[in-house]
């Protein structure tokens, strides 16, 4: 694996009762898994979860002597449906990937598990990726949950809560056998802390028990009439059961519930920035004491009336906290108090934004809004942040002027690594482009969906991992020579582009093009290894070439390019796929290393070579200001972050110069795309030697006695041109 190594971290996993375990939240959540004596755990990659299973993938060796059974699955589908495990057998199992996208992929073996529910602890542990760190649209777990009826865990963001979660979460699907969410937001991923450790647990009934004993039970299996049976257990079996287990374990949580005559509300994952709020308003400290009622939500579904009921009685209003649109939650209560004939005042999106992240100045401007509104005194005499202060009226000078500003900045929007292997690829479409005119580019999710912005400017759609070439399906018709161009990562292609893509384009006789984007790993969710990798893998199968798979079913025209750095190769290949007599569906696998995986693994070597003395040769490239025209259609054409612009050196030309900057890796590109496009001759490549030989050093003397020749005849040339 190209992802940062956990070797040393996971050593912790064997701490014991009664010492405590310092970390990070995701190693807690591993941690908490063997203390509740998981059998199996399985996922899928994505942020802002990802180094879970790169966690997992370290501690295999430990999970192992546990008798657990740890697979990094082919989809979120695949991981959610190995939970079938504890459908019939008291067997404790989790599955990770990202939300929702994950969640979504994964619908149809999760909506089947809650149907039927489980025997054993079923725990899906999500990444919630909303808000301004996400990664895709924006839209929240909650959802999924109501609409399956799976109960979703809140923790609030600190190791004790999580891990507490993490065992009541096992303990809540089997009291209720019902499958339970788990959500941790990218800062509870990534919080450090300590809690006090465990032992680890082996599970009383094994895997290899449940393989020699199998069981069976068809009321389990969503077949009608069993379906209609489920329903009905849901409501009058499991979500009572949920509901008792909630409130007799206390798994919900109240602070200073007799403050005040008013309350807030608050998903347990918003409970740091709510607390931090209150404590610069002056009603909190830092160690939790809050003079405002708190109600932290560490179970968002289902909600628990009599709860509410009592949290709200002798209150005249109350705040909810729920981040994010729809406001299920707020709804909800309204109901319910309602139908309790409770007369509490309910706000919520009246003094919070209806969408977007709850940042810490989003929370601290609607909880003073609340709290002024409610019980003025309490902030009398004192000044109110910056941030939670209301916006004036009118724009003033001061606002003008961040205005223009802000007009003046460049945006920066998001490209590939220096050196990426995929730069070239697009290069090389741009380049044809300009032969053949513009085509339909269906985009895929993966790092190349940086291609949709500039310099590149390439993609129409995005519909989903590995449904690039699925995006354009409907243009498979006979009625135009022109055909669409198609982009899918490795990743993706063995995640679902396999089936959903090539399969699909093979059945219904496309004649469109797909690139296969074959970096070597699953590149954009931390460099993890998949079939096609070239890696060796100790617990998992490499090697599988691409090419090969898309030819099993059925692809007779394709092309493998293994250097992709070659843009006379790819576009070559690209002009003929785009332009063969031949008919069917036709593939383009591009084949390079992931530079920054490629930099993970070569820079540690090198660095060890140098200290040793061993001679090591090094590339660069560079841009020659004397011959450089000022033109810059090499930035255009291949957007290197290591390529920008400097002052022209010649005082008689006003056009900056392009130029190298240090973190050049040496791919080459720069120059190939000057070549390709038949720009100009400035660039050149350099070797840096470290360590250099007795002849390295003599080729240097000799080198720099000719040139300086040279440059002095030169220079004695323009002395006597001026005198």
């Amino acid at each position: 694996m190209a992802e940062r190594s956990f070797a040393t971290e996971v050593e912790k996993l064997r701490l014991g009762a009664g010492d405590e375990f310092r970390g990070e939240g995701i190693l807690a959540v591993t941690k908490a898994l063997l203390q509740s004596g998981v059998s199996y755990v399985a996922g899928y990659q994505g942020a802002p979860i990802s180094h879970l299973m790169d966690v997992l993938t370290d501690a295999n060796d430990i999970l192992r002597e546990l008798g657990v059974r740890f697979e990094h699955s082919a989809s979120e589908a695949t991981a959610a449906a190995t939970l079938a495990a504890s459908v019939n057998y008291p067997l404790r199992g989790a599955v990770t990937f990202k939300s929702t996208v994950g969640t979504n992929v994964a619908s149809d073996a999760l909506a089947n598990l809650a149907s039927g529910g489980v025997t054993g602890g079923a725990l899906i542990i999500v990444g919630e990726d909303y808000g301004e760190g996400s990664s895709i649209m924006q839209e929240r777990s909650h959802a999924f949950a109501m609409k399956s009826q799976v109960w979703l865990l809140d923790p609030r963001p600190n190791l004790p809560s999580i891990v507490a979660a993490v065992e009541q979460g096992f303990e809540l699907s089997e009291a209720s056998r019902t499958p339970v969410m788990l959500e941790l937001r990218i800062r509870a991923c990534h919080v450090h802390g300590s809690f006090v450790a465990k032992d680890n647990r082996r599970a009383a009934f094994t895997l290899k028990d449940a393989m020699e004993q199998p069981r069976r039970d068809t009321e389990r299996i969503a077949l009608p009439p069993s379906t209609y049976l489920h329903e009905q257990e849901k409501v009058t079996q499991r979500w009572p059961a949920a509901v008792r287990f909630i409130q007799e374990r206390g798994l919900n949580e109240f602070f200073g519930e007799e403050a005040q005559d008013f309350g807030i509300v608050l998903q347990g994952g918003l409970y740091n920035g709510v607390l931090r709020s209150l404590e610069l308003l002056g009603l909190a400290d830092a160690f939790g004491n809050s003079k405002v009622p708190l109600y932290v939500l560490n179970v968002t579904y289902p909600l628990v009336d009599a709860e509410f009921t009592r949290f709200c009685a002798g209150k005249r209003a109350i705040l909810i906290v729920e981040e994010g649109q729809p406001d299920f939650i707020e709804q909800a209560v309204h109901a319910m108090l309602r139908k309790a004939d409770v007369q509490t005042r309910v706000h919520g999106k009246d003094m919070l934004p209806m969408a977007g992240e709850y940042t810490g100045g989003v929370l601290l401007k609607g909880i003073a809004r609340f709290v002024e509104q409610m019980a003025p005194a309490l902030l009398e005499g004192r000044e109110l942040p910056q941030a939670a202060r209301p916006t004036p009226p009118a724009a003033g000078p001061r606002t003008i002027a961040i205005q223009d500003a802000t007009s003046q900045v460049h945006g920066r929007p998001p490209s590939f690594c220096t050196g990426c292997p995929e730069r070239p690829i697009f290069t090389a479409i741009k380049l044809i482009e300009r032969e053949l005119g513009p085509h339909h580019v269906s985009a895929d999710i993966g790092c190349h969906l940086f291609s949709i912005l500039p310099p590149f400017n390439i993609g129409a759609t995005t519909m989903g991992y590995g449904l690039g070439w699925a995006g354009a399906a409907a243009f498979n018709t006979p009625e135009t020579d022109k055909r669409t161009l198609s982009i899918m990562g490795d990743g993706g292609f063995w995640h679902n582009g396999l089936t959903s893509g090539v399969g699909n384009a093979v059945f219904n006789q496309t004649d469109n093009v797909l690139v296969v984007i074959d970096n070597g790993y699953s590149a954009a969710t931390g460099g993890q290894d998949v079939l096609s990798s070239k890696a060796d893998n100790p617990i998992r199968a490499t090697r599988h070439p691409i090419e090969k798979a898309v030819r099993g079913v059925g692809v007779d025209w394709v092309r493998t390019v293994d250097n992709t750095y070659s843009l006379e190769r790819m576009r070559e290949v690209l002009r003929e796929a785009l332009t063969t007599k031949a008919k069917g569906p036709k593939v383009i696998v591009a084949s390079s290393e992931c530079m920054l995986n490629k930099q993970r693994r070569v820079k540690p070597l090198t660095r060890k070579a140098i200290s040793q003395g061993q001679r090591v040769v090094r590339e660069r490239f560079g841009v020659d200001p004397d011959t450089c025209t000022g033109d810059h259609s090499c930035i255009r054409l291949s957007g290197c972050p290591s390529l920008t612009i400097r002052d022209n050196p010649d005082p008689l030309r006003r056009d900056p110069v392009a130029a190298v900057v240090d973190s050049c890796v040496g791919c080459g590109l720069c120059g190939e795309a000057a070549h390709a496009a038949v720009l100009c001759p400035s660039f050149y490549r350099a070797e840096i030697i470290n360590n250099p030989s007795r002849w390295d050093r003599l080729r240097q003397r000799v080198r720099d006695t000719v040139i300086g020749f040279l440059q002095g005849r030169i220079e004695r040339r323009l002395e006597g041109l001026a005198a």
